[in-house]
This record gives structure tokens, sequence and C-alpha cells, in this order.
């Protein structure tokens, strides 16, 4: 039975998340070395040392995680702790949490930071996935299959956004739009759905018009517009010349000229435009593979699982990486204006590093029932038949 098990395994998907955070590392150490002796006063492996030690924390998680049946999350024991834990973390922040980079979003343990709005994105694909999954018999019922569960998002997007921390709220609705879409319902409830967060959505805008409007995030579009003529535009512009000047090889590992000083927080949201720069196209590439693949491999997952639990735990997880590293790379590149959002496994970051392991080992674990149920008991299924029965979770199906 263990054999099985570990045969069960997506080994490719491991080894792709594992390449990606060592690679990772190697660049956070690259990226990081100026920074830590210039601003924070600090041994050039400063951070190094620190991403290390977060890495090894994550991996071992990660390795828990991937052991522990996915579908035991779906219980009110696991959700109910999980729902309360997430939103106390959220209001804490308001007494307890230290500003950054201008945002309430961190607390300080030590000599480390914890951010709790990267749980939450978690949190409520886990949440969606399940509540979604154990309405399906009654989905396409608006009152009671469709707007329950949305007052968990609404509330922890909220929280998260008056921090202020637009960029994850961002994230947030749009995986939750992701699950929301895939999970069953018809495109009438799905338009009403459209609707009904819209005219949700204005008040809340009136009432934080002054951190939606305010003048460094106006500043952002203006450098967006125009980045070397902004006074907002600095980041931007020496994003810019690090993309350039790598070409196709780049200028060599640890040879990056933006990093000295030029290109700020080069090793948390701009630590592409480094990779570009030192390593080149070759380099961008093989991040934007690997990222590629993972995302993909989890589509492939949702579609493959026939428990709706699982199926939307996939595309949630899948929704999530993909968004996350579509918004970094087009802030970085110009494509939209730069909203703070990390590149996922590669930059700085202990609370983005430790979420994503244990996303991943959820994915690693739905694919491995998802393997198992195809190799073995499909297979003892066909050798001792028994009479269908029909189920709502054995039928389902995300929409295609």
């Amino acid at each position: 039975m263990l054999k099985k098990i570990l045969k069960s395994y997506d080994y490719t998907l491991i080894i792709a998340v594992a390449l990606l955070s060592v690679f990772g590392l190697i660049m956070v150490f690259s990226a990081s070395m100026v920074t830590a002796v210039q601003i924070y006063d600090q041994e050039s492996d400063f951070f190094y040392n620190k991403q290390k030690m977060h890495l090894i924390i994550s991996a071992i998680v990660f390795i828990i995680v991937a052991l522990f049946p996915y579908k035991a999350m779906q219980s009110n024991k696991f959700l109910v702790p999980m729902v309360f834990i997430s939103l106390f973390g959220l209001i804490a922040l308001f007494i307890f949490g230290k500003v950054a980079g201008g945002a309430m979003s961190w607390f300080e343990i030590g000599s480390r930071s914890l951010q709790p709005a990267e749980f939450v994105k978690l949190s409520v694909i886990i949440y969606l996935a399940a509540v979604y999954a154990k309405k399906q018999p009654y989905i396409n019922e608006f009152n009671k299959g469709v707007l329950p569960p949305l007052a968990y998002l609404i509330l922890a997007a909220l929280l998260v956004a008056v921090q202020p921390d637009f960029g994850s709220a961002m994230i947030i609705f749009l995986v939750a739009a992701a699950v929301i879409f895939t999970s069953g319902m018809n495109f009438k409830n799905i338009f009403r759905l459209g609707l009904f967060g819209v005219l949700l959505a204005a008040p809340f805008i009136l009432l934080l018009k002054d951190k939606i409007f305010a003048p460094y995030r106006m500043g952002r579009v203006e450098a967006f517009r125009d980045p070397f003529g902004s006074e907002f535009g600095y980041q931007l512009s020496n994003s810019y010349i690090a993309l350039g000047a790598g070409g196709l090889k780049g200028l060599g590992l640890g040879e990056s000229i933006q990093k000295l000083g030029y290109l700020p927080e080069a090793h948390t949201d701009f630590i592409m435009a480094v990779i570009a720069e030192e390593l080149g196209a070759f380099g961008v590439g093989f991040v934007i593979l690997l990222l590629g693949y993972i995302v993909l491999r989890g589509i492939f997952i949702s579609l493959k699982c026939k428990d709706a639990f699982g199926s939307l735990l996939a595309i949630g997880i899948s929704a999530m990486i993909g968004i996350q590293a579509f918004i970094n790379l087009a802030g970085i590149s110009g494509v939209m204006p730069l909203t703070g959002v990390t590149l996922p496994f590669i930059s700085y970051g202990g609370s983005s590093l430790l979420q994503l392991s244990i996303a991943m080992g959820i994915l690693v674990n739905v694919s491995m029932f998802v393997n198992y149920e195809q190799k073995y008991k499909n297979k003892n299924e066909q050798t001792n038949p028994e009479p269908m029965e029909l189920d709502s979770e054995k039928t389902f199906s995300i929409r295609k």
C-alpha cells in the first residue's frame, strides 16, 4: 500500500518546485548582496542566510502537507478554525502590526516577520473549494448555493485592502473568481454574481478612496505611462535598463549593475530584472518555463480529479501562482502599473515561500490521489466490477 502511494506522487511537479526554490535562493543572494551592506549595514549574505532558513522550514512543511490527506481539510473541524484564525490575524494587525512599505501588513516576531495576507490567499481557496464542493447538488440556487460562501471572501479581502495592501486584495478576488467560475454554477448566476460584486464594491471604493488614490499610488500610474519622464518612474526605468542590458546570455551571475543601488527592492519585487541582467533571456525563460509548467500541471490535475473539492483546490492554487507571476512580470516590464506583488518561489520573503510550500504540498497530495485512483483503484474495479453508483463528487468536472 505504502509503495503504491509513493509511486503515485507527482515527482516532476516536486522537482519543478525544488528547482525554482533553489534558483530563487541563489538569485536572492546575488540580488541582495549590495543592499544588505549599503542599506542594512549587514554582511553580504544576510538575506541569503535568512532565505535559506525560510527554504529549509518551507521544505519540511511541504513534505508534511504533501503526506496529509487533502480531503480532511473539507471538514468543519478544519475549516472553522482556519477561517477564525485568518480573520483574527488580519484584525490583530491593526493593534500589533508593523508598517512596512506604507502598509500595516506584518507581525514582527523577533528578527522575523509574518504577513497574514499571504496565508489568507490560500485560506480563501480552501474555504471556497470546500463549500462549493459541498453545494454541488444546488450550486445554481443563487441565494442558497452561490451567495453564502462569499461573506468570508468579502470580509477577508476588505481587511487586507484597508491595511492597505491592494495587490494582495486583488489577487484574493481574482483567485476566488477562478474557483467560482469553475465551480459548476451556470453563466446566469456568474453574471448576477459579477453585478452583485460591482454594486458591493462601489461603497468600499468611496470609503477607501483616499488610500486608493494616494499620491504614491497615482505616481505608479504616472510612471506606467511615462517611466523616464515621471518623477515616480525611478524603479521602472531602472528595471527597463536591467531587462535590456542582459540580452540573450546576460552579463554573468553576480554581475548586475542595476542592483548596485540603482534598482530598489532588487531581491523582492524586481528580482526578475536582476535575473534578466545577469542571466539574460535564458535565465528569464528558465523561470517562466517552470512557473508555466506548475500552473499547467495544476490545471491538468484539476481536470483529471473526479472529486469536486480536489479539483477546485487544484484550479485555485494554479490560478494563484499564475496570477501572481503575471502581475509581477507585467509590473516590472511596464505592461501594467507596479503593485508590489512578488514573484512566486523566487523573490525574497518567508511568508510567501511558506504559503507557496503549503499550497504546493496540497496540490501534490491531490495529484497523488488522482494518480493512485487511475493506476490502482480503477484497475481493481475493472478486475472486480461493482454496480455503478451516481455521486455528485464522482461525476464532477470543472467548467472547460
